[in-house]
């Protein structure tokens, strides 16, 4: 590979100009939020952990909730020459990891976050064109932006193609 391979942590976000590839590991119940606008070659990729803030939990990264990673995420992009009616977005992850030891009917910090993350998109008017999100695993994504194309891999399914 003779390009970049950046790795995004939790929390983190990270636009960049092709050719490059966004990497973030070990998403659980957390959402992998990716941005491409295919024909100016950038791309964006938010590994979000919360839904939205709350009077308890304010401040921190951007790319710590979907409400404020997606807004961000189209700044930035738009800032290297993207153009707003162009971007596509994909989610990954928001898995719930540990549903057999909740109560019956509680609802999921992946389940919130998927929520969440799609109505940021619908707000910021962003069509959605794939998703690999929930079940019970955890899943790594890269995200080449030469292409588009994003790999997930997980310990519990074959690699797929999003």
């Amino acid at each position: 590979m003779n390009h970049p391979r950046i790795v995004i942590g939790v929390a983190g976000l990270v636009v960049h100009l092709a050719p490059a590839a966004l990497v973030t590991l070990g998403l659980g119940s957390c959402v992998a939020v990716v941005l491409h606008d295919a024909e100016a070659g950038i791309g964006g990729l938010a590994h979000v952990l919360l839904p939205a803030p709350t009077s308890s939990r304010v401040g921190g990264p951007e790319g710590r909730f979907a409400s404020t990673a997606i807004p961000a995420l189209l700044r930035d992009m738009v800032a290297l020459g993207g153009q707003a009616s162009r971007i596509r977005a994909r989610l990954i992850g928001g898995a719930s990891m540990f549903a057999s030891l909740m109560a019956p009917g509680t609802v999921q910090v992946g389940e919130r976050n998927i929520v969440a993350s799609r109505e940021a998109l619908r707000a910021a008017r962003v069509p959605l064109i794939g998703e690999a999100v929930g079940g019970d695993f955890g899943r790594s994504v890269e995200f080449d932006l030469r292409d588009g194309t994003v790999k997930i891999t997980s310990y519990a399914h074959a690699p797929e193609l999003l």
